[in-house]
């Protein structure tokens, strides 16, 4: 049973931004497809839980680039889950190409039941003979970001429709990442061209619903907040 799952992949048009380049919610598209293509090989995939009534939960998310690969660049994606805690998952990924690494990243999950919403233990979850020799891709702790976000007036909202919502029944982990950069303008985006993202997800969403988008700055980084009404439903750093 392969720790390590490879992927080889040609940039295509429809993961490029404005500057030909592999845009930030791509990159974060190309993560989840790959674990869930591995989680599937491993018997853990959506489907296979979906079977025994759990469900993937992403908490947390970093990617960290080196450069992001233009359209046409053969690139080759490398994943691999790290040795579980008692209730979280990490998963590890790095994007290679020519030069070498172009970014490495790493996910926060948990598993939970659908009926009972109960967080499923680590070891019930993942095969026992699957070893873990491979070290993190990423060493760098994810942040806290503070919630004060009030008083702050909203520079974008979001309505949820029903393209962004999963199989889940609530809004895909990709779709909040599309609405994130979606809330910036193209010069903005080109502007800020962040390496480190960070993201918290902190409540599901779900169709019809609207998010109002805070922003502020916090020693050298922009700090995002999504908020449903009063709830804060994502968290983002920049920089």
């Amino acid at each position: 049973m392969e720790q390590v799952y490879e992927q080889r992949l040609t940039v295509g048009m429809s993961a490029c931004d404005a500057d030909r380049l592999l845009s930030h919610p791509a990159a974060f598209n190309l993560l989840q497809d790959v674990s869930a293509a591995h989680g599937a090989l491993l018997g853990v995939g959506p489907l296979d839980l979906e079977k025994r009534s759990l469900f993937w939960l992403i908490v947390k998310v970093k990617m960290l680039f080196d450069r992001r690969p233009g359209l046409g660049e053969k690139v080759l994606l490398r994943t691999w889950p790290d040795r579980p805690g008692p209730l979280r998952f990490t998963r590890s990924y790095e994007l290679v190409g020519e030069g070498g690494t172009l970014m490495r990243a790493r996910t926060e999950w948990a598993v939970i039941d659908v009926g009972t919403r109960r967080v499923i233990r680590a070891g019930d979850v993942f095969p026992a003979e699957l070893s873990y020799d491979r070290p993190p891709a990423c060493t760098e702790a994810f942040p806290r970001i503070g919630e004060g976000f009030g008083g702050i007036e909203p520079f974008a909202s979001y309505t949820v429709s029903s393209s962004d919502i999963d199989l889940g029944g609530h809004m895909n982990n990709a779709a909040y990442p599309r609405a994130l950069f979606g809330a910036f303008t193209v010069a903005e985006r080109r502007a800020m061209d962040p390496r480190s993202v960070d993201l918290i997800y902190r409540a599901p969403c779900y169709e019809g619903e609207t998010l109002a988008f805070r922003r502020r700055e916090n020693g050298g980084a922009l700090e995002v907040c999504a908020s449903r009404g009063d709830e804060t439903v994502l968290l983002a750093r920049l920089s």
